[in-house]
C-alpha cells in the first residue's frame, strides 16, 4: 500500500512540473516532502496537504491587473522551487515524521498548524494583492505597492483568515478533531501569517532597482544588480516564511504543553 502511495505521490509532483505549478527541483522537494507525510500520517495528510497545495496553486493562478503589477515587486513567480516547497510544506513533513517516530498526537496538531500558516500567508499575499486599495506597511502606517512584504490590507487579512480556517476545517473532517482542537489550529495558523508579516516588515531583505527605482525582492532589475534599502539580505521572502512556520510550531507545543 506505502509503495502505491508514492508512486502516486511522483505522478502528481510530475504532474505538477508538467503544470507549471512546480520548477523541477520544486517537484523534486515536493515528492520528499509527500512521501515524509504520508509515512507519518498516510492519505488523511495527503489530503490536507492536497488542501493546501491545490488552493494556493488556485490562487496564484488567478492573474488580475493589480497582481501582475504586485508580482513585479516579488523574488518569484507561482512556479514553485525547492526552497518554495521546502519554505511551505518543510516543517509540516516534519510534524508527520515526528509523529511516525513518537506516536505523540501533538505532531497530528503541529503539522496542521504548519500548512495552515502556510496557507494563511499564501492566500493573504495572493488575494490581498487583488485588493482595490493600497495595503499598508506595519512599520511606517504609510500607503505602499500591492505584494510589498510586511504591508496588510482588509481584503489579505480575511484572506489568511479563511486559508488558515480551510486547514482546520479539513483537520476536523479528516482527522476527527475536537471543536477546540481545530480552533487552536486555526487561531495559530492564522498567528503564523502575523508573524510572517512582521518578519517581513522589519528584519526581510528589500532591494531598490537603481535605474528605475522600483522597490523590490529581486536582487536584478532593469538588467542591474538592485541595492539593498531594508532588512539583511539572508532574509529573503522563503526564508522568512520557513522562520514564520518554525516560530509559530514552536509557539503552538509550548502552549499545548502549558494547557
Amino acid at each position: 500500500m506505502m509503495f502505491v502511495t508514492v508512486f502516486i505521490i511522483l505522478i502528481m509532483a510530475i504532474a505538477g512540473y508538467f503544470s507549471r505549478l512546480l520548477t523541477i527541483s520544486g517537484a523534486a522537494a515536493a515528492f520528499v516532502v509527500g512521501s515524509l507525510i504520508a509515512l507519518g500520517l498516510g492519505v488523511k495528510g495527503l489530503i490536507i496537504l492536497g488542501l493546501f497545495f491545490c488552493s494556493s496553486s488556485l490562487w496564484s493562478k488567478i492573474k488580475s491587473a493589480k497582481k501582475e503589477r504586485a508580482e513585479e515587486l516579488l523574488l518569484k513567480g507561482s512556479q514553485r522551487d525547492w526552497q518554495q516547497v521546502i519554505a511551505n510544506g518543510g516543517l509540516a513533513a516534519l510534524s508527520s515524521a515526528m509523529y511516525y517516530l513518537t506516536d505523540d498526537f501533538f505532531w497530528i496538531i503541529g503539522f496542521c498548524i504548519c500548512l495552515a500558516a502556510s496557507n494563511s500567508d499564501t492566500w493573504a499575499s495572493e488575494i490581498g494583492s487583488m485588493s482595490k486599495g493600497e495595503p499598508v506597511d506595519i512599520k511606517s502606517f504609510k500607503r505602499v505597492a500591492r505584494g510589498t512584504s510586511g504591508a496588510v490590507s482588509l481584503l489579505g487579512t480575511f484572506a489568511a483568515a479563511a486559508g488558515s480556517f480551510l486547514i482546520a476545517f479539513g483537520a476536523f473532517t479528516f482527522f476527527r478533531l475536537q471543536l477546540d482542537e481545530c480552533l487552536f489550529i486555526f487561531i495559530l495558523g492564522f498567528s503564523g501569517n502575523i508573524i510572517d508579516t512582521l518578519l517581513g516588515a522589519f528584519v526581510q531583505a528589500g532591494y531598490q532597482c537603481p535605474h528605475c527605482g522600483l522597490k523590490t525582492e529581486k536582487i536584478i532589475h532593469c538588467g542591474q544588480n538592485t541595492r539593498l534599502i531594508k532588512g539583511y539580505s539572508i532574509l529573503n521572502n522563503d526564508v522568512v516564511n520557513f522562520f514564520s512556520v518554525f516560530f509559530i510550531l514552536l509557539i503552538s507545543r509550548f502552549v499545548w504543553e502549558v494547557y
